[in-house]
């Protein structure tokens, strides 16, 4: 186990921002994680967890407490299981799966960040999430000091959204078990539009995994979505905010505002969300509101690939990001009346 002290956070994070920790240490294997985790918890020391860096704002000022890097390592298929230790690179592990000829997440090929991250955020992309597949989450319940092991009901999964995320004081995940399936080398079904269309086939249909795979890491590329040092359209979290889900009086009200603002031919992106619920298009909304791709003065600014992500062009500081993050949740909502939510976890600030 590392340690050390007044230790840089910003090349931990995607984002390439935030001040220095107090206290930096990084954990190979689950019980140094434990060992660390009680640590902290018996001297009341702020800890903060940190996998890929890949959803994390970090303030200026730092972290005033621990910050615990997991770099956990154990890749384990077993048929149609597989184990991954939570400090396991995610895009790496979809592709070894695809090697191994499984389905059920080759859609998620290319998202930056480690496995322990997916349950918690519950990652998803092109028709995909991880709580299609993931069967049990192995975690260190902070609360009783105990190892548990949450199946995918008690994981209580809903869009970007976990018990993980809603209690984060609570559990450290340790293990991600999932159940793929064996379709002769064949993906999932298709289930995204823009997949679809890339791949010329029809919702519903099948296509080989790996030429899945291949295709949505041609897409993201074409948004900055595939890490690349050299280019700053990258330095990012992603999908900065969550598609947002309406009622059906909310969706009503919006597309009066859409009417109104844009035109009554105008039909805004609309995906059904359960009884009673719509989810329409973050990045939609930001373009129409006027943030077009690229937008920006100053060293944060909307990716020139993707209106969904704001990078750091180089030289920015979180509270750049912010104000940027600040502006476009402001321009939404006074156009739309829409308020967007961040996808990234903040710490020591707030949007």
């Amino acid at each position: 186990m590392q340690e050390r002290h007044d230790a840089p956070l910003a090349p931990l994070t995607t984002f390439r921002l935030g001040g220095p920790a107090r206290r930096l240490i990084t954990a190979t294997n689950d019980a140094e994680v434990i060992a660390a985790v009680r640590e902290a918890d018996e001297t009341g020391t702020p800890l903060l967890i940190i996998g890929g860096g890949s959803n994390l704002v970090i303030s200026d000022k730092g972290f005033d407490g621990t910050a615990l890097r997991i770099a956990t390592t154990g890749c384990t298929l077993d048929g149609t299981a597989l184990e991954l230790a939570a400090g396991e690179n995610w895009s790496e592990a979809v592709a070894r799966t695809v090697e191994a000829g499984l389905a059920g997440v080759e859609c998620l090929a290319g998202i930056p960040g480690s496995a322990g991250a997916t349950p918690i955020q519950n990652v998803g992309a092109y028709g995909q999430d991880v709580a299609q597949t993931i069967t049990e989450v192995v975690a260190y319940d902070r609360r009783t000091g105990e190892t548990v092991t949450l199946t995918n009901t008690e994981c209580a999964f809903s869009y970007r959204h976990s018990r993980f995320k809603a209690d984060p004081a609570r559990y450290v995940v340790l293990r991600v078990r999932f159940e793929l399936e064996d379709a002769d080398g064949l993906s999932a079904p298709i289930r995204y539009p823009e997949t679809a269309r890339a791949l010329g086939v029809e919702a519903g249909d099948r296509v080989p995994a790996t030429q899945a795979r291949e295709t949505v890491l041609k897409l993201r590329a074409g948004k900055g979505m595939v890490l690349d040092p050299e280019d700053h359209d990258t330095w990012s979290a992603g999908s900065f905010f969550c598609n947002p889900i309406l009622t059906t009086a909310e969706h009503a009200a919006f597309l009066a505002r859409v009417a109104e603002r844009l035109g009554a031919d105008v039909t805004p992106p609309a995906y059904p969300a359960g009884e009673g619920f719509m989810k329409t298009s973050a990045a939609w909304l930001i373009d129409k509101a006027g943030f077009t791709k690229g937008y920006g003065a100053g060293p944060a600014r909307i990716s020139t690939k993707h209106t969904l992500a704001l990078t750091n062009r180089g030289e920015a500081t979180t509270e750049d990001l912010l104000a940027l993050a600040r502006e476009v949740r402001a321009g939404v909502h006074a156009a739309f009346g829409v308020t967007l939510v961040n996808e990234p976890v903040t710490v020591g600030v707030t949007l």
